[in-house]
């Protein structure tokens, strides 16, 4: 009787790790994901990434004459002036 016993306890156990061996690959790897579906999520997100970074970069500023320099520093210590008073 308790070989029996040891016999259906053995097998209740072994379900679950057989199971277990026969997924292929890390859980959640693939996610039912064709190679080709695959491929074009990568090229869309390298779409994305590229799109970002042309926005990001800040455009060229020219370079101020003399002339605009000294206006520009002239009107900021008007403006720091006037901000103390």
């Amino acid at each position: 009787m308790k070989g029996w016993v040891l016999l259906v306890t053995l097998t209740l156990a072994a379900g679950p790790a057989l199971a277990q061996q026969e997924q292929k690959g890390p859980p959640g790897k693939n996610q039912g994901m064709s190679k080709d579906q695959r491929q074009r999520m990568r090229e869309d997100m390298r779409d994305v990434y590229r799109d970002r970074n042309r926005q990001e970069r800040p455009q060229q500023q020219r370079q101020m004459s003399p002339q605009e320099r000294e206006k520009l520093r002239r009107d900021i210590q008007d403006a720091n002036r006037d901000l103390k008073r």
